[in-house]
C-alpha cells in the first residue's frame, strides 16, 4: 500500500514548526548595554561586579540560595 501525501500539506507542516523571528532589535549594539556600568562611579562598579560573581558563584548549585543575603552583604560591605 502506498500513501500520497498532498502537496499542501508538504508546504503547511514547515509554517506550523518553524520559530518565529524575535522581536527584539538586533541591531543594538553591546556598548549600548554596558553604557550604564561604564558610566557609573568606582563604587558602584564595584558593588556591580561583586553582585555579578556572586551570582555566577552561584550557578552551578542545584539549588542557588541565598542570594539576596549575599547582594545585602556586598552593599553593607561598599558603603561602610
Amino acid at each position: 500500500m502506498v500513501l500520497k501525501y498532498a502537496s499542501d500539506i508538504a508546504i503547511v507542516i514547515p509554517k506550523v514548526l518553524a520559530e518565529e523571528r524575535s522581536l527584539y532589535k538586533s541591531n543594538d549594539s553591546l556598548n549600548d548595554v554596558q553604557e550604564p556600568i561604564a558610566t557609573a562611579s568606582p563604587e558602584v562598579r564595584r558593588i556591580i561586579e561583586r553582585v555579578l560573581q556572586a551570582e555566577k558563584d552561584k550557578l552551578y548549585l542545584k539549588n542557588p540560595r541565598n542570594i539576596n543575603d549575599d547582594i545585602l552583604r556586598i552593599i553593607k560591605q561598599e558603603v561602610q
